[in-house]
């Protein structure tokens, strides 16, 4: 008994030894970010305050300017582009919304832009869980709307989403650089 007793701590301390020295992932330049709407939704919820139901939540990844050139040069204009960093941007609604004329059934997708110097095309897909834009397919489209490109005073180093409330829904705006735009939600 006192031999497998010394064979099992073995095995459990060769075990652990192996588990210690395993190296976690660095730490990605692109962090990982969420908005909802109504902003600050999970805030609101624990806190008994929340006076509409969530509608959306985009889930994306912020990259930074670094002092690049970003539009035009780091992301080709007319090129399909993941809409940030590392993972494809995914929306959820949760209940049906409706972008331009089109009809959105409550689910989860994936967020893409063609930006152009003057407008981006944003394009909703339902494919998910992807990486980049290298597996896009237009084929699995669902909603494709081109909005004007606004200039805006202050750059901003870091790429940012954010919802704001409209009369008819929400606006997605969507922001890096000197540049913003906005995708117009209605529910």
């Amino acid at each position: 008994m006192k031999k497998l007793s010394f064979v099992v701590i073995g095995i459990f301390s060769c075990c652990m030894a192996t588990y210690a020295q395993a190296k976690l992932p660095p730490v990605d330049k692109s962090p990982l970010d969420m908005s909802y709407y109504p902003n600050a939704y999970p805030v609101l919820k624990i806190q008994d305050k929340i006076s509409e139901p969530i509608v959306a939540r985009v889930i994306f990844s912020r990259p930074q300017k670094n002092g690049r050139t970003i539009f035009g040069e780091l992301l080709e204009y007319g090129q399909v582009w993941r809409l940030g960093a590392n993972e494809a941007t995914e929306i959820e609604f949760f209940q049906p919304v409706k972008i331009g004329n089109t009809k959105i059934k409550k689910g989860r997708y994936t967020m893409y832009c063609i930006p152009y110097s003057d407008k981006w095309t944003l394009i909703i897909n339902k494919e998910t869980d992807t990486w980049g834009s290298f597996k896009y397919d237009a084929i699995k489209d669902v909603v494709r709307i081109d909005v004007p490109v606004l200039k805006q005073a202050d750059v901003l180093d870091s790429f940012v989403m954010a919802f704001d409330k409209t009369i008819t829904g929400a606006g997605l705006t969507i922001a890096w650089d000197n540049f913003r735009v906005i995708l117009p939600i209605t529910f």
